[in-house]
């Protein structure tokens, strides 16, 4: 099993597909099919599962592409440490939409003049699919709804957030859920760490909330509200942002609904060049690991 095989299952599993997975690597996708094979016949498993025109992952698959990610984190890791330490290669951080789009942009730009030599990425997802993720060996780190206590994992407090309620602008003040019971819920899909702190704020208050109507936008999420009849929990830092702030009604929560801290997380152990020159911009000082 060489790297270079591991590269190119890795391509196809995130790609779902021989054909986009070879434009991606300058390659033919002839010579990717065989390659993949030779994997396959070499390993005695079917790594995908051929469905009409898309490949996905065999639970063999799911199982060698968490390895192969560590090792590739691994590899690059070795390489910053023959280079004196310094952050090279790839490193890949995930973080929640609101984050990416309020908190992240300054930071990332710091970072990469910082460190040029670094492939810096960055992928957008609800906290839990971020979890996912990191103990897959997908992400090097995350910033995510806190705190948790993984024991694959480490992390350190980012910064905090507000979290308020917003409803359409003719709607009367909101004490508690039975304020706003009946009325349209919009949020993110299952996996997103602020649904579910609205989820809790109905059980507290013993009111039962409508099934969510999943929106995969800030943006929509508000026009939906304006719009009239609905809800939706936002970070307030992140509704600050949007045009047409103006046009709903901001409702403040009380503790514990009310406030939330963004960590950062990452995988035991895999505290590297990379990861280390991250939290020393954002932190200052060294970092033990």
């Amino acid at each position: 099993m060489e790297l270079s095989q591991l590269r190119i299952f890795q391509a196809v599993a995130e790609e779902g597909s021989i054909t986009r997975a070879a434009s991606r690597m300058h390659r033919v996708p002839s010579n990717l099919s065989t390659r993949l094979k030779q994997l396959e016949e070499n390993l005695g498993v079917d790594l995908f599962l051929r469905e009409r025109q898309r490949l996905t992952l065999s639970p063999a698959g799911k199982v060698l592409l968490g390895y192969a990610e560590r090792m590739f984190a691994l590899q690059a890791e070795a390489e910053a440490a023959l280079r004196g330490g310094e952050p090279a290669g790839d490193f890949v951080i995930g973080s929640m939409f609101s984050t990416a789009a309020i908190h992240l942009p300054p930071m990332l730009v710091r970072y990469h003049r910082t460190w040029p030599a670094v492939n810096l990425q960055v992928q957008t997802a609800p906290s839990g699919e971020l979890l996912e993720g990191l103990l897959a060996g997908r992400l090097d780190a995350a910033l995510v709804d806190g705190p948790l206590e993984f024991a694959e994992l480490d992390g350190l407090p980012m910064f905090e957030e507000e979290m308020v309620l917003i409803t359409e602008a003719a709607h009367g003040p909101v004490k508690s859920a039975q304020d706003v019971a009946g009325l349209e819920v919009y949020a993110f899909r299952q996996s997103c760490s602020y649904r579910r702190r609205l989820e809790g704020w109905f059980v507290a208050s013993r009111v039962p909330m409508a099934p969510p109507m999943e929106i995969e936008s800030y943006h929509s999420m508000l026009a939906c509200v304006i719009a009239g009849g609905g809800i939706a929990l936002v970070p307030r830092s992140m509704l600050e942002s949007l045009p047409g702030r103006d046009e709903v009604r901001v409702h403040q929560l009380a503790a514990p609904f009310n406030r939330t801290t963004t960590w950062l997380m990452w995988r035991k152990g895999m505290l590297g060049a990379n990861l280390r020159a991250w939290i020393d911009l954002q932190q200052g000082g060294p970092v033990a690991g």
